[in-house]
């Protein structure tokens, strides 16, 4: 089996079918497309920038220069913190504050069509990034929206129809920041002390060339590098001093899922995760970080040695998929990669904090963070009624609510009254003699639809950020216990992670905007394979 690099020569290759298919007649999608080309003049922006995405040759590995497609950026208006740049081949952090109007101009540098979803972001369905609106090689997208999130970590990354996997993988992703007045208040660690961890893993050639494998296997598990970049570059360490730090964590990988703890045993202090920070911080043991989902830590380097390091790893878990060593054992097991290196579930280091300087001074935890109101079953507009997000498969195509995605397409069920806080259950759809969660035991005398419905998802919901109502999974499922104390309940989150034989009830606000809304899975293998469907809201 050949194993592409993505390499000049594909550029190239997307290069000229992109010309070619520009000049062959008859109806196509891109024909109706309504892509919003030209600012609109009553729009009044506190920022104003360019966003590009490029192709660039960049350093990753020691030797030859890597090919990727690369976000670049420019600020036309606004505070000049409002973009930093990151060496290597990720996108700058784009840095926002609460209330700001943002105008972004967005070019397509790139030989394929692209269009960009704020993750996380509060934003109309015209500025979400919703793959109707992609654009091609030299045309232009412009986004303009008010930031109406709480502080917390978001991102930006590529949403293109079929393509999110690959655009995403070869580098079209960056990190947002949104603060507000409630956090400026707790004056947490901040400039060098406030730390980003964009987690990804890849895979190279002896030519370090990103090296992408998309036969049948890598579709259906999920694509595994074997190699861990944070902040985009490899065997990552970072010096740091004797006090508090604050680490925004991002899964920036496509399908891998961490099971994050310190290596000395130290709790982790999670002080926000995906819409914002928490009400009080809570002490783990470790944090299951799925793709897609961001984390805040506080990290008190105080009184440790100098000279001393600690390193952020993943810890052993089973729960990632059936076994693929060894396929007529299908005993309890992990899924590993094409060639056994680095499975899912496998511990390995992430990233190394070495203790360079040692000083007196270091900020105090906060007691308290934000006050939040907690959702429950009273502020459902329908309590009698509960959304049903059902994880399936037939014919070896993955489905939600029994349908793989089509552009404009919607269910009745699909159907979301604007200004109407919802109540959904996200489960996993047995279907196929699989069991009501899809799931029979440790998997022994599965076949391939049963393996498919033992996978993880990781559910991402465009438009507002929901919270966690309950999670309930099988009495029996053993797997389970080397991960469930990984699970933040509280806060407001974006993307939930339902492991094989559990599920999710979930409370959504759809507030403020009308039109198509994506939910999908955040396995970005899954979702080009059509795992995404779309809420109409009305």
């Amino acid at each position: 089996m050949s194993h592409p690099e993505l390499s000049r020569r594909q550029f190239l290759h997307y290069a000229a079918w992109s010309a070619l298919a520009s000049t062959i007649p008859g109806p196509s999608w891109a024909e109706n497309r309504q892509i919003n080309k030209d600012p609109d003049k009553n729009f009044k922006p506190d920022v104003e920038l360019e966003l590009y995405a490029r192709t660039a040759e960049v350093p990753i590995l020691s030797g030859a220069e890597t090919h990727v497609f690369r976000y670049s950026g420019k600020l036309l208006r606004g505070p000049v913190n409002s973009i930093k740049n990151l060496p290597g081949y990720l996108g700058p952090i784009l840095n926002f504050e609460r209330g700001q109007k943002v105008r972004i101009f967005f070019y397509n540098q790139i030989p394929e069509p692209v269009i960009t979803h704020w993750h996380g972001l509060h934003v109309p369905q015209k500025m979400d990034g919703h793959p109707m609106y992609e654009i091609f090689k030299g045309e232009r997208y412009v986004y303009e929206f008010e930031i109406n999130n709480p502080a917390a970590t978001y991102w930006y990354h590529a949403h293109t129809h079929d393509m999110t996997a690959t655009q995403v993988y070869q580098g079209l992703s960056g990190l947002i920041t949104v603060r507000d007045e409630m956090e400026h208040k707790l004056e947490l660690p901040a400039d060098e002390y406030e730390i980003p961890l964009i987690i990804q893993d890849r895979r190279f050639t002896a030519g370090n060339q990103l090296h992408y494998l998309h036969g049948m296997h890598q579709r259906m598990m999920g694509f595994l590098g074997d190699t861990i970049l944070v902040n985009g570059q490899a065997n990552s360490t970072i010096s740091v001093k004797t006090r508090a730090y604050r680490l925004r964590l991002l899964n920036g990988s496509n399908s891998r899922i961490y099971k994050l703890g310190w290596d000395d045993g130290t709790p982790l202090t999670i002080i926000g995760t995906d819409g914002g920070l928490l009400e009080k911080p809570e002490s783990m043991p470790y944090l299951m970080l799925a793709p897609a989902e961001r984390i805040e830590l506080w990290m008190d380097f105080s009184g440790r040695k100098l000279g001393s390091e600690l390193t952020l790893q993943s810890l052993e878990y089973q729960g990632g998929g059936l076994p693929m060593r060894g396929m007529g054992g299908m005993g309890r097991g992990r899924m590993s990669g094409m060639h056994g290196e680095l499975a899912q579930g496998d511990a390995f280091p992430v990233v190394k904090f070495n203790i360079t300087e040692q000083i007196s001074d270091s900020p105090r935890l906060p007691e308290k963070l934000v006050s939040m109101p907690r959702l429950g079953t009273k502020d459902v507009t329908n309590p009698e009624k509960t959304i049903p997000i059902a994880i399936g498969m037939r014919r070896m195509l993955f489905q939600l609510n029994g349908r793989t995605f089509k552009m404009n397409d919607y269910l009745d069920i699909e159907k979301i009254p604007v200004n109407t806080i919802q109540k959904m259950r996200i489960f996993h759809d047995g279907g196929m003699g699989g069991g009501r969660h899809g799931m029979s035991g440790g998997g022994r005398g599965m076949g391939m639809m049963g393996m498919m419905r033992a996978l993880p998802h990781p559910i991402h919901l465009h438009g507002q950020q929901f919270q966690i109502l309950s999670r309930k999974t099988n009495k029996d499922s053993d797997i389970y216990d080397t991960v469930k104390e990984g699970f933040i309940h509280n806060g407001w989150k974006d993307t939930v992670l339902v492991m094989p034989g559990e599920e999710v009830e979930i409370i959504k606000p759809f507030q403020d905007y009308t039109g198509l809304f994506l939910y999908h899975c955040h396995n970005l293998e899954h979702e080009d394979m059509g795992m995404m469907r779309n809420f109409y809201v009305s």
